[in-house]
C-alpha cells in the first residue's frame, strides 16, 4: 500500500498527509502510532524505534469514541499515563477541559453534548499524556462545515498553548493549509507499475499561523493540491466524464 516512504517531521512541526482514498494515509499514521507494523523500514521518535503501541504518542479518530456511561471529565482522564497521581491527574484534566472550552460540562455524558463538544473532548482525552507526536486521523471529517472551521481555530488555539508535534491525515486541502506547516501529498503511479502510494509531493504552506485563508499564496498552493488529486480548478475530477446536456428518457 505505501513504498518509498521518507520523511522527517520536526519537533513542534504539524504535517498533513493528503491524498485520494485508499492510498495510505491512515495505515502511514497507525504505522507511526504502532497500531500497524511496516512490512519493512522502520519509524523513529527522538531516534528510538517504535514497536508495538508507542506511549510517545496520541491517536484521534474521526469518531470521537467516547465511552457512553461515562462523563466528559472521566472521559479525558482515561487519556492519563498509568500511574499518574490522583491530585495531579485531576489537575491535568481540568486544565485539559478548559483549554478546550468544557468546563460547563465536564459532569455531562456523550449523548448530553454536540457531535462539536464530543470530538473536543476526544481531543482533550489524546492530550493527556503529554504525547510527543499527536496523530489525527480526519478528526474533524464528520463534522459540519461551520463547527469543523471552529474546532480548526480551536486546535491552532490548543497547539499555542501546548506545543506538540502533529501528523494530521485529511481530505480537506483547505484544513491542510490552514494547520499544516508542511504538506505531504501521497499519490500511487498513474502506470501502477510499482505497487503502493509515495510522497508525490512535499510542499511548504508560507506564513506562521492562524494564516488568511483568502490569501494569494494559499490560493496558489491550493491549486496544485488539487491537481496533485486529480481535481481541476473548477472542481471537476479528471478523468470522470461529463456532459453539458440533460439526457432525454423516452418515458
Amino acid at each position: 500500500m505505501l513504498r518509498d516512504i521518507e520523511l522527517a517531521v520536526e519537533p513542534g512541526e504539524v504535517v498533513a498527509i493528503l491524498g485520494t482514498s485508499g492510498c495510505g494515509k491512515s495505515t502511514l499514521l497507525r504505522i507511526t502510532g504502532g497500531l500497524d507494523s511496516a512490512t519493512s523500514g522502520s519509524v523513529r521518535i527522538d531516534g528510538s524505534p517504535v514497536s508495538g503501541i508507542d506511549p510517545r504518542t496520541a491517536i484521534g479518530f474521526q469518531e470521537p469514541r467516547l465511552l457512553p456511561w461515562r462523563t466528559v471529565h472521566d472521559n479525558v482522564a482515561l487519556g492519563l499515563p498509568r500511574g499518574t497521581p490522583k491530585a495531579e491527574g485531576a489537575e491535568r484534566v481540568s486544565t485539559l477541559i478548559d483549554l478546550v472550552g468544557l468546563s460547563e460540562f465536564a459532569g455531562h455524558r456523550p449523548r448530553e453534548i454536540s457531535g462539536g463538544m464530543a470530538q473536543r473532548t476526544s481531543l482533550a482525552r489524546a492530550l493527556a499524556r503529554n504525547p510527543g507526536v499527536l496523530l489525527l486521523d480526519e478528526p474533524f471529517g464528520a463534522l459540519d462545515a461551520l463547527t469543523r472551521l471552529k474546532m480548526q481555530d480551536l486546535l491552532l488555539d490548543i497547539l499555542s498553548a501546548e506545543p506538540t508535534t502533529v501528523l494530521l491525515v485529511t481530505h480537506d486541502v483547505d484544513e491542510a493549509l490552514q494547520l499544516a506547516d508542511r504538506i505531504v501529498l501521497l499519490a500511487k503511479p498513474e502506470d501502477e507499475s510499482a505497487p503502493g502510494a509515495t510522497i508525490a509531493q512535499l510542499l511548504t504552506v508560507p506564513g506562521t499561523r492562524p494564516r488568511d485563508r483568502g490569501s494569494a499564496e494559499l490560493a496558489e498552493l491550493r491549486g496544485r493540491l488539487l491537481d496533485g488529486l486529480g481535481i481541476d480548478r473548477h472542481g471537476s475530477a479528471r478523468g470522470v466524464e461529463t456532459g453539458t446536456s440533460i439526457p432525454h428518457y423516452p418515458y
